[in-house]
């Protein structure tokens, strides 16, 4: 059902494009919510939207999953209800006016690969950076086999794989490699469209699948649902602790427990400290961005729908490697979510 519904999401990014598929939007029924951007909470976020419209009798919300730039532009633009990004405000150059956000899943993004015979991967964070500078260039350089005793990595050339769109996914992973690698964070930064130096893209995490599977001695960054319902592996990086963990809902979670929201919605927890002994590297939280007056007049459902998907909807999120919203960030959610008009 999850692997059906994401070839759906592929398909609906395909046709419709990061920069179109928004003009009709505004002329839609009032009655109807509209949504756009993240690829990688578009997996829950359809789940919420089913579930919310089955319980409320309304109809239900349009999602369109073209990245999370796409996403901003669109309710800068006032096109839409709600935007998904799992970038917060700061990190993007798009004008969003009185826009705010609020934090409303969350999960990581992976790093999977394409390499015959390699069944486990242990990554340190300036392995990877090394890896995407192309520094890194085979996988049997020692700098990997070092950390993988048992594997026996062959003379493959390393192609790193990354998205094309702006993307939320790029952010978190650029974030990590910043806060990881100095080379990096000077060179590169943390963006959701950077300049990576080298190695072919894809279109949403759809893209990153598919791309990824027709490489061979690809690696690429990937939202954990897609890994999951694509049953890709996911490799295990090592956190400040000294772990090696994947991202599996425990460790998510305790990333997010070192965690704290600023005034303004924005969370960080990539690359969380020590104390978090078993931390993934690589979490994050994904946003719903609003507007304070919702641009397409429907702020008594978009208030309905936002709130269920901060309280019943969280109950969908582990089957799809989304840990339900620790108590104080879905208390503070569901005060901001009154602000919606």
């Amino acid at each position: 059902m999850l692997t059906r519904r994401l070839a759906k999401l592929a398909c609906a990014v395909a046709a419709t494009g990061a920069a179109l598929g928004f003009a009709s939007v505004a002329a839609a029924s009032a009655a109807t919510l509209q949504g756009a951007g993240s690829t990688l909470v578009a997996p829950i976020e359809a789940e919420w939207a089913a579930a919310w419209a089955q319980t409320t009798g309304n109809s239900q919300p349009t999602y369109q999953a073209v990245g999370s730039g796409a996403g901003l532009k669109a309710i800068g633009n006032g096109l839409v209800d709600f935007g998904g990004s799992d970038a917060p405000l700061s990190a993007s150059t798009t004008p969003c006016p009185g826009c705010f956000q609020i934090p409303w899943a969350l999960t990581a993004t992976g790093v999977s690969w394409n390499v015959p015979g390699i069944r486990h991967l242990n990554l340190t964070g300036p392995v990877l950076a090394k890896i995407y500078l192309g520094q890194i260039s085979n996988w049997d350089n020692k700098a990997i086999t070092s950390l993988n005793k048992g594997e026996h990595f062959p003379n493959l050339a390393i192609t790193p794989i990354h998205r094309l769109d702006g993307s939320g996914d790029s952010y978190a992973f650029t974030d990590y490699l910043s806060s990881v690698s100095p080379q990096w964070a000077h060179q590169i930064g943390r963006a959701t469209s950077p300049a990576f130096p080298k190695g072919p893209g894809g279109e949403g995490n759809g893209g990153m699948v598919t791309v990824l599977g027709q490489t061979r001695g690809g690696i690429a960054y990937i939202a954990v649902s897609y890994l999951i319902a694509h049953r890709l592996p996911a490799a295990a990086i090592k956190n400040q602790a000294g772990h090696y963990e994947v991202p599996n809902l425990r460790n998510i979670a305790n990333a997010a427990s070192v965690g704290h929201e600023a005034a303004n919605g924005e969370i960080h927890i990539v690359n969380a400290p020590k104390r978090a002994k078993i931390a993934y590297p690589i979490s994050t939280f994904t946003y719903c961005i609003l507007r304070p007056s919702d641009p397409l007049g429907n702020g008594g459902l978009l208030k309905s729908f936002v709130q269920y998907a901060l309280g019943p909807g969280q109950s969908f999120g582990p089957a799809l490697d989304f840990v339900p919203l620790p108590k104080n960030i879905r208390r503070a959610d569901l005060a901001e979510a009154s602000r919606i008009q």
